[in-house]
């Protein structure tokens, strides 16, 4: 190996490991918020469960608390009620088996089955099955059978009643934080994934659309986790007073979560009509092109607006501009696959005006209106429409 590509290998080396460092400082700032919320919980689990209470040995408090943070981030109010509902279900009847005929592996297995029949009885999720097993286990195997019967029982009713006071009222996390941070990269994604989906018809190249397919599947997952962050702040929202100012910007989120997610499967179903479209060799209008990168402007406008907390009226615009182009592609002369990829464009531009907080019956009226109307300046002859991407 010569000395030139050694140096180079060592600087990609180093590269990775400050991008590495990096992505866990951020990691560990975002979850600092997390662990401060845990920190106190389990201290104030301990001070009432010991101190005020007088439990000698109140370790399942704490514990209770901290799980029941650790396991609510992003999920419904129910999974965590669900959550320390199946503590306290695992503790109380290990409890009361081993009071009534000791311990010993039959005595672990019925315990189990107990704490399962009963947590299912109730009507309980995975969650509240999984967290009565398990608690019912520790019961069995890491305590001993001296006590008060439902004494820890008691314990982790206290610890999760912490946890949930923490989350919602002591040290609520930001929620507009929280969904922002989910939003962010869903929506670029799904900007990126248009944008190359445009680019790949203007050059009819295959492989483009195809990656961009690709990169809107990947997408999928982004999104779910944006709804669910959008589902955790609405609880959070309503439940936590400090965080109540925070429901005017956060409404943007909260009334398009869904539209947006429709916009992104409406945009997959036109990437492979694309595909399909080059491989059929139709023609593809260059309006065509410039639309779809338009709707991608449209997408990463709207993620900017919300970032701000403004009215996303730039997004509007520049989703109703993509539907004036491709009705003009009409115009020039579009194939099967052609048409399907117009009226693709135009449910996601309508997709993207209702995210926007357009009424859910005026958005296709201003989209039908967008693609009927004539172009407020025309183009020369033999200009060639650019993709460009919205100001940031």
């Amino acid at each position: 190996m010569t000395e030139g590509a050694r140096q180079g290998r060592v600087a990609r080396v180093r590269t990775r490991a400050g991008t590495g460092v990096r992505a866990g400082l951020r990691r560990a700032r975002h979850g600092l918020a997390l662990a401060l919320q845990a920190g106190v919980a389990a201290g104030i689990a301990w001070f009432l469960a010991h101190d005020v209470i007088g439990r000698p040995t109140p370790f399942f408090a704490p514990i209770a608390a901290v799980i029941t943070l650790a396991s609510s981030v992003g999920q419904r109010a129910r999974r965590t009620a669900e959550l320390v509902l199946g503590v306290a279900i695992g503790i109380g009847i290990g409890d009361a088996i081993i009071l009534l005929i000791g311990s010993g592996p039959w005595q672990i297995g019925l315990i189990v089955l107990l704490a399962v029949v009963v947590a299912t009885a109730v009507g309980g999720g995975t969650p509240l099955v999984v967290q009565s097993a398990s608690s019912a286990v520790l019961v069995a195997t890491l305590t001993s059978t001296t006590g008060l019967p439902w004494t820890r029982f008691f314990d982790a009713l206290v610890g999760g009643g912490v946890g949930l006071a923490v989350m919602t009222v002591l040290l609520p996390l930001n929620p507009l934080n929280v969904v922002r941070r989910a939003a962010d990269p869903a929506l670029r994604a799904l900007a990126d994934g248009l944008h190359q989906v445009g680019i790949g018809l203007a050059e009819r190249n295959r492989d483009t659309i195809a990656d961009a397919l690709s990169h809107l599947r990947t997408a999928e997952t982004s999104f779910a986790a944006f709804s669910s962050a959008v589902t955790a702040a609405r609880e959070n929202v309503a439940f936590a007073p400090a965080r109540w100012r925070s429901r005017g910007a956060l409404a943007l989120y909260v009334d398009g979560a869904n539209h947006i997610t429709y916009a992104l499967r409406n945009c997959r179903v036109m990437s492979r009509r694309a595909d399909t479209a080059l491989g059929d060799d139709e023609p593809i209008p260059e309006v065509l092109a410039v639309s779809v990168g338009l709707l991608g402007d449209a997408v990463d406008l709207l993620r900017q607006e919300w970032a701000k907390g403004v009215e996303p009226v730039a997004a509007r615009e520049r989703a109703l501009r993509a539907a004036t182009e491709c009705g003009q592609a009409y115009e020039e002369g579009v194939g099967f696959s052609g048409g399907v990829i117009v009226a693709q464009v135009r449910t996601a531009a309508t997709d993207i005006l209702r995210a926007s907080g357009i009424d859910y019956a005026e958005a296709p009226r201003l989209v039908r209106r967008a693609v009927g109307r004539p172009h407020s300046r025309r183009r020369k002859p033999g200009t060639r429409p650019t993709l460009g991407r919205p100001p940031t």
